[in-house]
């Protein structure tokens, strides 16, 4: 008989005790924890909150966010890339062109895209990905952003109600961003990716600036960055390697393609920062990291290692090699360069 845990309940024995039979009947033992919160939280819910639209609010988000894990957790192993750009671009425009051929070229080399479903950039990524291999979430507007007709497998479509479930899904189930040129949706969902990368919300991954022929939108927008966040100390000058500028489909996908050369993933566990690598590194490399990375350490060196044992535990690619090092916590562009001399060439 799976054990009681008292840590999070509400105020009613009886309650508990369904609460507790409902979850171990509901999902595996190491879920069940989990799962009994979810279960408090929803119960405290409806003790708690008198107003029926708080509880519409709830409800809805978490019925976009079980589904969505549904439709992508078969496809998890899969290296996926989002696709972010303007509603608005013409099918004759140099970033539709650019963006269709980037899916296209993408898909070819076994990854699979993510847009947001709706027309211009969305449309180009979907139209030129193979069949099969893209997702679109598309967002439920008055106006203007209605699924395209290039989604080839429409259970691969999501539709969302609210952005802020959409825009967690977008970072949560890929392993790249690409920003094309757009309007305030592009721009948002830029810095959203930006700033979770600053601060440690999101895993290090590739960032491309995609800035087709004839257009100087992200040079502006750089300049801007430069001359106003970077000269007046609203970013640090190292935030800047969290993101690269590419002018030619073929030039970002060897970015995305070289950040996951060496690099595998990341996690932290007990303090420990661990980098997963696909293979061992020389010790000459190790001691570059070590002489060009000193200052983001917080005591220590960066080592090698084999997988914890938290990580061998929970079946967390345990054959893979390991850097582990105790990262300050706040040097996240910093972080980004290493992962970029990790992928360098000895």
């Amino acid at each position: 008989m799976r054990k009681k845990s008292n840590a999070y309940k509400v105020d009613d024995e009886n309650i508990n005790n369904l609460i507790h039979e409902l979850s171990t009947k509901s999902c595996s033992i190491e879920n069940e924890a989990f799962l009994r919160e979810i279960y408090v939280s929803v119960v405290k819910l409806g003790m708690e909150v008198c107003d029926k639209g708080d509880l519409k609010l709830v409800n809805d988000a978490l019925k976009e966010l079980r589904y969505s894990f549904k439709i992508f957790s078969p496809h998890r192993n899969v290296r996926k890339v989002i696709i972010f750009g303007s509603a608005r671009a013409k099918t004759t425009s140099s970033e539709y062109k650019m963006a269709e051929e980037f899916a296209q070229k993408l898909t070819a080399k076994g990854y699979m895209i993510v847009t947001g479903g709706g027309p211009g950039v969305m449309e180009a990524g979907n139209k030129g990905a193979r069949a099969g291999r893209e997702f679109a979430l598309n967002i439920r507007l008055p106006f203007e952003q209605k699924p395209n007709p290039y989604i080839s497998e429409k259970n691969k479509l999501i539709n969302f109600k609210y952005f802020f479930t959409r825009k967690l899904i977008f970072v949560k189930e890929t392993d790249a961003t690409a920003l094309f040129p757009g309007g305030f949706g592009t721009n948002d969902e830029g810095f959203e990716v930006l700033t979770l990368m600053q601060t440690g919300k999101c895993r290090p991954r590739p960032l491309v600036l995609m800035e087709p022929q004839g257009s100087t939108y992200w040079a502006d927008w750089r300049r801007f960055v430069n001359n106003q966040l970077i000269k007046n100390g609203y970013a640090n000058k190292e935030d800047l390697k969290i993101f690269c500028t590419a002018h030619t489909a073929d030039e970002a996908i060897a970015y995305i393609d070289n950040f996951y050369k060496v690099y595998h993933s990341l996690r932290y566990v007990q303090g420990v920062t661990v980098i997963r690598l696909n293979r061992i590194i020389s010790q000459e490399k190790l001691k570059l990291l070590n002489r060009k990375f000193k200052d983001i350490l917080t005591g220590g060196e960066i080592k090698m290692s084999a997988a914890l044992k938290e990580e061998v535990d929970k079946g967390e690619f345990p054959e893979l090699p390991r850097l582990v090092m105790h990262f300050n916590m706040r040097s996240y562009g910093r972080l980004c360069e290493l992962v970029n001399m990790i992928n360098q060439a000895d």
